[in-house]
Protein backbone atom coordinates (compact mmCIF):
# COMPACT_ATOMS: atom_id res chain seq x y z
CA UNK A 1 0.00 0.00 0.00
CA UNK A 2 3.08 2.37 0.89
CA UNK A 3 4.04 1.75 -2.70
CA UNK A 4 1.09 2.92 -4.06
CA UNK A 5 1.26 6.14 -1.95
CA UNK A 6 5.05 7.37 -2.66
CA UNK A 7 3.55 9.39 -5.89
CA UNK A 8 1.10 10.96 -4.42
CA UNK A 9 3.48 12.01 -1.55
CA UNK A 10 6.87 12.82 -4.03
CA UNK A 11 4.41 15.37 -5.67
CA UNK A 12 2.60 16.47 -2.93
CA UNK A 13 5.82 17.55 -1.51
CA UNK A 14 7.19 19.03 -4.87
CA UNK A 15 3.97 21.12 -4.66
CA UNK A 16 5.00 22.30 -1.34
CA UNK A 17 7.99 23.23 -2.21
CA UNK A 18 7.43 25.38 -4.84
CA UNK A 19 4.86 27.20 -2.90
CA UNK A 20 7.81 27.86 -0.36
CA UNK A 21 9.74 28.68 -2.86
CA UNK A 22 7.87 31.05 -5.40
CA UNK A 23 7.53 34.60 -3.07
CA UNK A 24 11.11 34.27 -2.70
CA UNK A 25 12.02 34.19 -6.74
CA UNK A 26 9.45 36.87 -7.30
CA UNK A 27 11.22 39.30 -4.90
CA UNK A 28 14.48 38.31 -6.44
CA UNK A 29 13.86 39.14 -9.57
CA UNK A 30 11.73 42.34 -8.75
CA UNK A 31 14.80 43.74 -7.15
CA UNK A 32 17.72 42.62 -10.12
CA UNK A 33 15.16 44.42 -12.29
CA UNK A 34 15.42 47.50 -10.36
CA UNK A 35 19.03 47.78 -10.96
CA UNK A 36 19.17 50.32 -13.60
CA UNK A 37 22.45 51.35 -13.67
CA UNK A 38 24.28 47.96 -14.04
CA UNK A 39 22.82 45.03 -13.98
CA UNK A 40 25.04 42.54 -11.55
CA UNK A 41 26.45 38.88 -13.14
CA UNK A 42 24.10 36.22 -12.51
CA UNK A 43 26.23 33.58 -11.33
CA UNK A 44 27.02 36.24 -8.91
CA UNK A 45 23.56 36.49 -7.66
CA UNK A 46 23.08 32.47 -7.49
CA UNK A 47 26.48 32.42 -4.90
CA UNK A 48 24.55 35.27 -2.88
CA UNK A 49 21.91 32.99 -2.71
CA UNK A 50 23.10 30.05 -1.75
CA UNK A 51 25.18 32.52 0.84
CA UNK A 52 22.33 33.21 2.57
CA UNK A 53 21.61 29.21 2.55
CA UNK A 54 24.60 28.75 4.32
CA UNK A 55 23.47 31.81 6.99
CA UNK A 56 20.54 30.01 7.78
CA UNK A 57 22.48 27.54 8.87
CA UNK A 58 24.72 29.63 10.43
CA UNK A 59 22.30 31.63 12.17
CA UNK A 60 20.61 27.67 13.58
CA UNK A 61 24.34 27.14 15.56
CA UNK A 62 24.75 30.88 17.04
CA UNK A 63 20.69 30.61 17.86
CA UNK A 64 21.41 27.50 19.57
CA UNK A 65 23.75 28.57 21.42
CA UNK A 66 22.80 31.56 22.94
CA UNK A 67 19.22 30.05 23.36
CA UNK A 68 20.99 27.55 25.80
CA UNK A 69 23.02 30.87 27.66
CA UNK A 70 19.27 32.33 27.63
CA UNK A 71 17.20 29.20 29.35
CA UNK A 72 20.42 29.09 31.87
CA UNK A 73 20.15 32.49 33.02
CA UNK A 74 17.00 33.81 32.41
CA UNK A 75 13.90 32.57 33.75
CA UNK A 76 11.46 31.61 30.57
CA UNK A 77 8.17 33.21 31.86
CA UNK A 78 9.21 36.66 32.35
CA UNK A 79 9.12 39.80 29.99
CA UNK A 80 13.17 40.06 29.46
CA UNK A 81 13.18 36.68 28.02
CA UNK A 82 10.98 37.30 25.57
CA UNK A 83 12.80 40.13 24.82
CA UNK A 84 16.21 38.99 25.15
CA UNK A 85 14.88 35.91 23.01
CA UNK A 86 13.53 37.93 19.49
CA UNK A 87 15.62 40.43 19.32
CA UNK A 88 19.30 39.33 20.61
CA UNK A 89 19.21 35.44 19.91
CA UNK A 90 17.26 35.08 16.55
CA UNK A 91 17.38 38.78 15.43
CA UNK A 92 20.91 39.52 15.64
CA UNK A 93 21.85 35.64 15.11
CA UNK A 94 20.22 35.48 11.75
CA UNK A 95 20.61 39.36 10.94
CA UNK A 96 24.30 39.37 12.22
CA UNK A 97 24.50 35.64 10.26
CA UNK A 98 23.34 37.28 6.98
CA UNK A 99 25.56 40.27 7.10
CA UNK A 100 28.64 37.63 8.02
CA UNK A 101 27.82 35.82 4.41
CA UNK A 102 27.38 39.29 2.71
CA UNK A 103 30.27 41.22 3.44
CA UNK A 104 32.16 38.12 3.18
CA UNK A 105 30.80 37.63 -0.72
CA UNK A 106 30.36 41.06 -2.11
CA UNK A 107 32.90 43.63 0.07
CA UNK A 108 36.19 43.26 -1.65
CA UNK A 109 33.74 42.36 -5.48
CA UNK A 110 34.86 44.22 -8.37
CA UNK A 111 31.46 44.48 -8.84
CA UNK A 112 30.39 46.15 -6.38
CA UNK A 113 30.67 49.13 -8.00
CA UNK A 114 27.03 51.07 -7.81
CA UNK A 115 26.23 52.21 -3.84
CA UNK A 116 22.29 50.36 -4.58
CA UNK A 117 24.50 46.89 -5.34
CA UNK A 118 24.44 46.90 -1.62
CA UNK A 119 20.41 46.63 -1.60
CA UNK A 120 20.67 43.92 -4.13
CA UNK A 121 23.16 41.88 -2.96
CA UNK A 122 21.51 42.41 0.96
CA UNK A 123 18.26 41.11 -0.75
CA UNK A 124 19.49 38.28 -1.87
CA UNK A 125 20.93 36.95 0.70
CA UNK A 126 17.96 37.68 2.85
CA UNK A 127 15.70 35.72 0.56
CA UNK A 128 18.12 32.89 0.02
CA UNK A 129 17.96 32.47 3.46
CA UNK A 130 14.45 33.34 3.71
CA UNK A 131 13.93 30.75 0.72
CA UNK A 132 15.92 27.83 2.76
CA UNK A 133 13.78 28.85 6.03
CA UNK A 134 10.49 28.76 4.07
CA UNK A 135 10.86 25.23 2.81
CA UNK A 136 12.03 23.66 6.11
CA UNK A 137 8.52 25.24 7.53
CA UNK A 138 6.64 24.56 4.88
CA UNK A 139 7.44 20.69 4.46
CA UNK A 140 7.57 20.11 8.58
CA UNK A 141 4.26 22.22 8.76
CA UNK A 142 1.90 22.26 5.19
CA UNK A 143 0.94 24.52 2.97
CA UNK A 144 -1.28 26.76 5.16
CA UNK A 145 2.46 27.75 6.25
CA UNK A 146 3.50 28.81 2.75
CA UNK A 147 0.57 30.67 2.31
CA UNK A 148 1.06 32.59 5.91
CA UNK A 149 4.76 32.84 4.69
CA UNK A 150 4.34 34.20 1.87
CA UNK A 151 2.92 37.32 2.73
CA UNK A 152 4.92 37.75 5.96
CA UNK A 153 8.13 36.49 6.51
CA UNK A 154 9.09 36.15 3.25
CA UNK A 155 8.35 39.81 2.35
CA UNK A 156 9.96 40.44 5.96
CA UNK A 157 13.09 39.02 5.33
CA UNK A 158 13.13 41.31 2.13
CA UNK A 159 12.29 44.27 4.18
CA UNK A 160 15.28 43.27 6.52
CA UNK A 161 17.87 43.29 3.43
CA UNK A 162 16.75 46.29 2.51
CA UNK A 163 17.49 48.14 5.12
CA UNK A 164 20.88 46.25 5.52
CA UNK A 165 21.77 47.13 2.11
CA UNK A 166 21.13 50.68 2.11
CA UNK A 167 23.67 50.87 4.92
CA UNK A 168 26.00 48.49 3.57
CA UNK A 169 25.87 50.15 0.19
CA UNK A 170 26.45 53.51 1.79
CA UNK A 171 29.38 51.62 3.71
CA UNK A 172 30.69 51.00 0.85
CA UNK A 173 30.98 54.60 -0.70
CA UNK A 174 32.36 56.23 2.31
CA UNK A 175 34.86 53.34 2.10
CA UNK A 176 35.80 54.09 -1.58
CA UNK A 177 35.66 57.83 -0.44
CA UNK A 178 38.45 57.40 2.05
CA UNK A 179 36.11 57.72 5.10
CA UNK A 180 36.68 54.39 7.14
CA UNK A 181 35.23 55.63 10.54
CA UNK A 182 31.92 56.55 8.29
CA UNK A 183 31.86 53.52 6.48
CA UNK A 184 31.95 51.23 10.30
CA UNK A 185 29.47 53.26 11.41
CA UNK A 186 27.24 51.95 8.69
CA UNK A 187 28.10 48.90 8.61
CA UNK A 188 27.39 48.81 12.45
CA UNK A 189 23.76 50.21 11.77
CA UNK A 190 23.61 47.84 8.58
CA UNK A 191 23.29 45.27 11.07
CA UNK A 192 22.06 46.81 14.17
CA UNK A 193 18.76 48.93 12.15
CA UNK A 194 17.69 45.56 9.98
CA UNK A 195 18.07 43.43 13.81
CA UNK A 196 15.59 45.72 16.08
CA UNK A 197 12.97 45.24 12.81
CA UNK A 198 13.31 42.02 12.63
CA UNK A 199 12.87 41.69 16.59
CA UNK A 200 9.95 43.57 16.96
CA UNK A 201 8.38 41.62 13.77
CA UNK A 202 8.91 38.78 16.36
CA UNK A 203 8.01 39.89 18.88
CA UNK A 204 4.57 40.95 17.88
CA UNK A 205 3.80 38.01 16.16
CA UNK A 206 5.02 35.81 18.95
CA UNK A 207 3.40 37.83 22.10
CA UNK A 208 -0.27 38.24 22.98
CA UNK A 209 -1.27 41.35 21.01
CA UNK A 210 -3.12 42.48 18.73
CA UNK A 211 -3.39 41.00 15.19
CA UNK A 212 -4.04 44.29 14.00
CA UNK A 213 -1.17 46.04 15.57
CA UNK A 214 0.48 43.16 13.49
CA UNK A 215 -0.80 43.89 10.58
CA UNK A 216 -0.07 47.73 10.77
CA UNK A 217 3.43 47.45 11.38
CA UNK A 218 4.09 44.76 8.75
CA UNK A 219 2.20 47.31 6.37
CA UNK A 220 4.26 49.95 7.63
CA UNK A 221 7.38 48.04 7.02
CA UNK A 222 6.60 47.00 3.85
CA UNK A 223 5.53 50.95 2.70
CA UNK A 224 9.32 52.48 3.67
CA UNK A 225 11.08 49.00 2.16
CA UNK A 226 9.21 49.54 -0.93
CA UNK A 227 9.72 53.28 -1.30
CA UNK A 228 13.20 52.83 -0.05
CA UNK A 229 14.41 50.57 -3.10
CA UNK A 230 12.62 52.91 -5.43
CA UNK A 231 14.47 56.36 -4.20
CA UNK A 232 18.04 54.26 -4.01
CA UNK A 233 17.22 52.79 -6.98
CA UNK A 234 16.42 55.92 -8.73
CA UNK A 235 19.40 57.95 -7.23
CA UNK A 236 22.05 55.26 -7.76
CA UNK A 237 25.44 56.38 -8.56
CA UNK A 238 28.62 54.74 -9.24
CA UNK A 239 31.08 54.66 -6.44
Amino acid sequence: MFYYLLPALASYNIFLVIAAVIPALFLMIRAYKSDRLEKEPPALLWRLAIAGVLASLIALVVERVLGYVLNAAVAQDSKLYDVLLYFVVVAFGEEGAKYFMLRRRTWRSPEFNCQYDGVVYALFVSLGFGLWENISYVMTYGLSTAIIRAITAIPGHACFGVFMGAFYGMAKRRYNEGDPGSSKALRILAVLLPALLHGAYDYIASTDGSIWGFIAYIVVLFIVSFVLIGRMAKNDKYI
